[in-house]
C-alpha cells in the first residue's frame, strides 16, 4: 500500500478527514468484529445515550513520520488502556484495549 503524500512536518491535531475508519458495533451484549468503512457519516438512534444523558468517549491519536519514513503513533497501548478506564467510570461497553490497538493499526496502513 503505497504512502498518502502528505506534509507530514505541518500535520496539526485538528480534524483531517481520512479515506478509511474503524467501526465497531455494540449489539445484544457484544462487540462486532468491526471492519474499516469509508463512509464518513455517523449513524446513530434517535434514542442513544449519548443524546439522552451525554455518555460519550473519545480518544484520538496522531500518526507520525519517522526521519527513515516509517509511520508510527505513540504509545497507543496507553490511548487504548485511558479509552477502557473513561468507558469503566461511565459504566458503558469497554471496547477491548487489544482490538482498539488492532484498529490503530488497520486504519494507520490503510490511510
Amino acid at each position: 500500500m503505497a504512502k498518502k503524500d502528505l506534509d507530514w512536518g505541518s500535520l496539526g491535531f485538528g480534524y483531517m478527514p481520512t479515506d478509511y475508519r474503524y467501526v465497531s458495533q455494540f449489539k445484544d451484549g457484544a462487540w462486532d468484529e468491526g471492519a474499516l468503512v469509508t463512509d464518513p457519516t455517523v449513524h446513530i438512534s434517535e434514542c442513544a445515550g449519548v443524546l439522552q444523558y451525554a455518555q460519550t468517549v473519545f480518544e484520538g491519536l496522531k500518526a507520525y513520520e519517522t526521519e527513515d519514513g516509517k509511520i508510527v503513533c505513540f504509545r497507543p497501548d496507553l490511548n487504548a488502556e485511558r479509552l477502557a478506564q473513561s468507558a469503566e467510570r461511565l459504566q458503558i461497553p469497554v471496547f477491548p484495549e487489544e482490538r482498539f490497538i488492532e484498529a490503530v493499526k488497520q486504519v494507520v496502513a490503510a490511510n
